[in-house]
């Protein structure tokens, strides 16, 4: 499984798929419409900073709120190579598993990462190194299935390439 490497993008507990994409875009699915208007509601400058590679980094609860795809797809296709958190709303998390987003829980490495920090995820250890502060934080690996579904770019591409 590959590693992600970028510049942070670091916001609070509580952000609903809502402010990730909000619902006056939902009226279109793809993907590059979606990244468009990424994080606008919380971050409006976002789309216009991120670069592909770059790490989302938030507190408790990320990605609550409804149940669209919509949300983990605008992140994805905004660039974010992986999303770490204190801890993820469930339907998030399964929903960035199937689209193929990289998610890493991890308290510590959510609290002390800071904006613009040059941060390294390595996927098969969970092992996250903050190149900027020096400092590295354990977290949560994937199992073998979801690895592999991640390596895929997500569920239905593993389905389809594993028949």
């Amino acid at each position: 499984m590959k590693a992600a490497h970028g510049k942070v993008f670091k916001y609070g507990d509580n952000v609903d798929t809502d402010v990730i994409i909000p619902a006056r875009y939902l009226n279109s699915s793809d993907p590059a419409d979606l990244a468009r208007h990424c994080m606008e509601d919380i971050d409006r400058d976002f789309v216009s900073r991120v670069d592909t590679g770059d790490i989302i980094v938030a507190e408790k609860n990320f990605g609550c709120g409804s149940s669209r795809e919509h949300a983990p797809i605008a992140i994805k296709a905004a660039g974010v190579s992986c999303v770490i958190a204190e801890t993820f709303a469930r339907i998030f998390y399964r929903n960035a598993i199937n689209i193929g987003l990289p998610i890493v829980e991890c308290k510590e490495a959510a609290a002390d990462i800071e904006a613009g920090d040059e941060v390294e995820v390595d996927f098969d250890s969970g092992l996250i190194t903050n190149h900027t502060r020096k400092k590295t934080y354990q977290g949560q690996a994937f199992p073998p299935f979801m690895q592999k579904i991640i390596d895929a770019e997500g569920l239905v591409n593993y389905i389809n390439t594993n028949r």
